[in-house]
């Protein structure tokens, strides 16, 4: 097949398929032994003294491997110059049996040059999600002929080169999910233990309410052993990334047992936990500790960041086809820079703990993660510092048929 020239190089997709190619983040990396064999075996196969992986980034073309028997290689070249820019044009292999049978190639530097290109045969790297990326392609500075069966083997070469970046792409996935887990577990593991810290302390004083103390710190040492047994499978697992497990659930009890775990600690500076439920809320659909941890987070910051002897609602009512659950406090309130940066991880915020407490800058990078696992939205409130604020969380109402398309 000999492809001739079209008036433009650039995909209609280029800006998704550049955002595909840097997320394997392979340009610029030094020469692998990996990549080397593929580009030998192509060269091998069609008996040509040049073979290349190439990647077609926005202006540049950036050589993965180089089999070459020319004694100066290079890394890029111009992306308008490279016949691979043509090889992204579309799925089929890219042939030009004779550069010099095609007009408008005669212009190109790397054909009109001194024992510049002839020949060139170029397998495109095509992503899962069908973006074409750059190519496996061998050269030669004389005209050849090709074989269906050459052209299939570079076909194969060009799936093991994007099979090779799939695999290390979802090692990273692999490594952040754990990581990630990791900050969750480390992070939410502090409102139990301090529980447990509060009902030891008050149990040296007034050991009549030795029943309750030791209900709280059960529930604590519960919370603290999930967190650690969820750690530990996601260690134990190859490849995955966070993932639900959905249940159906009574929200009402969910915040009946957050409110009852928080009153200690609330009582301690003074302050009131009212709840304003909506009856007709039905049972929702969710991964029960995975939003648990989220309703603690917002009202453990709600507490943390309210002056002494106030007040905090949490709101629970239906909006649509969704639940919304409002924290609403009278506290140091948020500026709009505070808005603009809320949900990043370690951000700074104007505000400060009003009772010593500590705070890492985690805790709303993790709940707006588990909220949008869910489908869900989480944002903020306020008019103003000193004027309080309010954290919304929404959660769609998930009927019985979506919760089994979820579980497939």
């Amino acid at each position: 097949m000999i492809t001739t020239k079209p008036q433009t190089i650039i995909p209609e997709n280029d800006k998704s398929r550049l955002e595909k190619l840097y997320e394997y983040q392979i340009l610029d990396t030094h020469p692998e032994d990996t990549f080397d064999k593929i580009a030998l075996l192509a060269s091998q196969i069609f008996d040509t003294p040049h073979a290349y992986i190439t990647f077609v980034d926005e202006k540049r073309v950036f050589f993965k491997s180089m089999i070459s028997n020319t004694p100066n290689k290079i890394s890029q070249v111009l992306r308008e110059n490279s016949l691979c820019s043509l090889a992204i044009l579309n799925t089929k292999i890219t042939v030009f049996n004779d550069t010099l049978l095609s007009p408008e190639l005669q212009s190109n530097s790397m054909v009109k040059c001194p024992k510049g290109i002839r020949f060139y045969a170029g397998a495109p790297l095509k992503s899962p999600e069908g973006f074409l990326l750059g190519a496996v392609c061998v050269t030669d500075t004389v005209p050849r002929e090709v074989t269906e069966k050459q052209l299939k083997m570079l076909k194969t070469l060009s799936t093991l080169v994007v099979d090779e970046l799939e695999d290390r792409l979802r090692y990273k996935k692999v490594i952040k999910a754990q990581n990630d887990l990791m900050g969750i577990t480390l992070h939410e593991i502090k409102n139990p233990l301090a529980s447990i810290k509060l009902a030891n302390d008050i149990l040296k004083m007034d050991l009549k309410r030795v029943p309750k103390m030791a209900d709280m710190i059960k529930k604590s040492v519960d919370s603290i052993q999930y967190k650690l047994t969820d750690l530990l499978k996601l260690s134990e697992m190859e490849d995955t990334e966070f993932k639900l497990s959905i249940q159906e659930t009574s929200l009402k009890l969910m915040l009946d047992r957050m409110i009852s775990s928080f009153e200690l600690i609330a009582n301690r500076k003074g302050q009131k936990i009212i709840l304003d439920y909506d009856s007709s809320i039905p049972k929702i659909n969710v991964d029960k500790n995975k939003i648990t941890d989220v309703l603690h987070n917002l009202l453990s910051n709600a507490i943390k960041y309210s002056y002494p002897n106030t007040l905090i609602r949490v709101i629970a009512k239906l909006s649509g086809d969704c639940v919304e659950i409002e924290f609403q406090d009278e506290g140091q309130g948020l500026s709009n820079t505070d808005l603009d940066k809320l949900f990043v991880k370690f951000a700074k915020l104007s505000s400060s703990p009003t009772g010593k407490e500590s705070s890492n800058g985690l805790g709303l990078s993790i709940c707006k993660s588990l909220v949008e696992l869910h489908k869900g939205k989480i944002y903020a409130t306020s008019k103003g510092k000193e004027q309080g604020a309010s954290f919304i969380i929404s959660l769609p109402v998930i009927f019985q048929s979506e919760l089994e398309y979820l579980n497939r």
